[in-house]
């Protein structure tokens, strides 16, 4: 995959790093060309100084041929204006954008740009942590608007079906771990105490979850 990483920073660098260990073809975009020295030695891709929405800048960046972009400069307004050319313009397959203010987040999302809001993620994380121990997020899908979770069963739910958990359209169990086994959810399956259950949440509806469960 051809991807282009607009924004060098603590983000940016380590997204372009990972992306090139896993045998992509990363260039990076930064108009700071001392930001770029992030990358390291061990960097493979190609880097570019410049303004990530110059679209001068984003074709000597290769944008024609790449399958995806990320903007994650500490501009979101940056990001947004880049994301929106690639996606709209240059018709880039995948593009994500940071966000920071997760008003502004939603707002674009429902624009068609998809947005990662590392302050919404973040709150809801903390919250989450602070207010309910049993369930604990493992990932999040996309934007963040589904959730991966991880629960354990405790004798309130000895002998109930896992079926029980599913709540349409907010919530839906995809796996099972006993004793270290671990398989596709079966909604007939009895669960014990000590059983984890994996759930895919809609991450709005998490409090509905909760209360399913207590």
């Amino acid at each position: 995959m051809k991807v282009i990483v607009i924004g060098c920073g603590r983000l940016g660098s380590n997204i372009a790093r990972e992306l090139d260990q896993r045998g992509n073809q990363v260039t990076v975009v930064d108009k700071d060309a001392v930001a770029l020295e992030n990358l390291g030695k061990t960097f493979h891709g190609k880097s570019v100084v410049g303004i990530g929405f110059d679209r001068d800048v984003l074709n000597q960046a290769g944008i024609d041929i790449s399958d995806a972009l990320v903007a994650v400069t500490a501009s979101d307004e940056a990001n947004v204006v880049t994301a929106r050319m690639a996606k709209f313009v240059f018709r880039i397959p995948k593009v994500v954008a940071r966000v920071y203010d997760p008003r502004k987040a939603e707002i674009y999302r429902r624009l068609g740009i998809p947005t990662i809001s590392p302050v919404s993620i973040a709150a809801a994380r903390i919250s989450e942590i602070l207010s309910f121990t049993h369930l604990k997020t493992v990932m999040s899908i996309g934007s963040g608007d589904v959730m991966i979770t991880e629960i354990e069963m405790t004798s309130a739910f000895e002998g109930k079906k896992l079926g029980q958990l599913e709540i349409p359209n907010v919530a839906h169990p995809i796996s099972l771990t006993r004793e270290g086994k671990t398989m596709l959810a079966n909604p007939n399956q009895q669960l014990q105490m000590g059983d984890v259950v994996h759930l895919a949440v809609v991450a709005e509806m998490t409090d509905r979850v909760k209360e399913m469960l207590k």
